[in-house]
């Protein structure tokens, strides 16, 4: 990859087909270079089989997430809510040979790109949920790289820290851009398929590469017809209602 590169980060798709359409369509658009996923290809939404294919597609690198993992039956679904639970039900019934496949070739991080690539955290790929100043500080002092991203926590925000390893951070509004030349970072593009930070639009995050900056960014989707999905399959109907909401 050229110095000079422009990376998408994305992450939580959750089988929100209409929603991962929009982004890619936006980044496409916008002439990134090179797509990364953080996990949870499935979970919530009810477009499974398509979300997987099209991230393959789409993506350079996928991670696995928590939601993907309960699906293969690789972790215990006891762990989950019991929405979360029925849903990943659903999808096991659902999923096709193919999005098995795929899904059980993939790891929960990726160090070998510019930055590190983590679904839950460095420390924790899997379940940690990077959400406070004092627990950013310790991921970020275990990284190998300056830079990282994280999912998993639904919600678009940044930490940094600096030399005495005080870290601070705080959530990433539509349209904010910061500097990541210097210091350690730890960057979460909120989700794809099901944001949980008030904002109902897919959520995304642009690097610049060459000028280390950060840029995130929200696609406008058809919200309509994710949820309309999810209750013709049959899934809790407030799968379907917090869509509209970005909760």
């Amino acid at each position: 990859m050229p110095d000079s590169a422009r990376a998408a980060v994305i992450s939580d798709i959750h089988g929100n087909l209409p929603a991962l359409e929009a982004v890619l369509a936006d980044v496409r658009r916008a002439g990134i270079d090179v797509v990364w996923c953080l996990g949870d290809l499935v979970g919530y939404g009810a477009q499974p089989n398509e979300c997987v294919a099209l991230a393959a597609e789409a993506c350079a690198v996928c991670l696995v997430g928590n939601h993907d993992l309960v699906v293969l039956d690789r972790l215990d679904i006891a762990t989950f809510s019991p929405n979360a639970a029925l849903a990943a039900r659903w999808t096991r019934s659902e999923l096709g040979a193919d999005a098995r496949a795929f899904l059980n070739g993939l790891s929960a991080s990726n160090t070998d790109q510019p930055i590190g690539l983590f679904h839950g955290s460095p420390r924790d790929p899997v379940w940690e949920y990077v959400l406070s100043p004092g627990l950013a500080a310790e991921c970020i002092d275990s990284m190998d790289s300056r830079v990282g991203a994280v999912g998993h926590s639904h919600v678009a925000l940044y930490f940094t820290s600096d030399a005495s390893g005080e870290a601070s951070g705080e959530p990433a509004a539509s349209g904010a851009q910061i500097e990541i030349a210097d210091g350690g970072w730890l960057l979460n593009p909120g989700s794809v398929g099901q944001p949980r930070d008030g904002d109902a639009r897919a959520a995304w995050l642009e690097i610049d590469l060459a000028g280390w900056r950060a840029t995130w960014r929200r696609s406008e989707y058809a919200v309509d017809e994710a949820a309309e999905a999810i209750r013709e399959a049959g899934l809790p109907a407030a799968l379907a209602d917090r869509l509209y909401y970005g909760q």
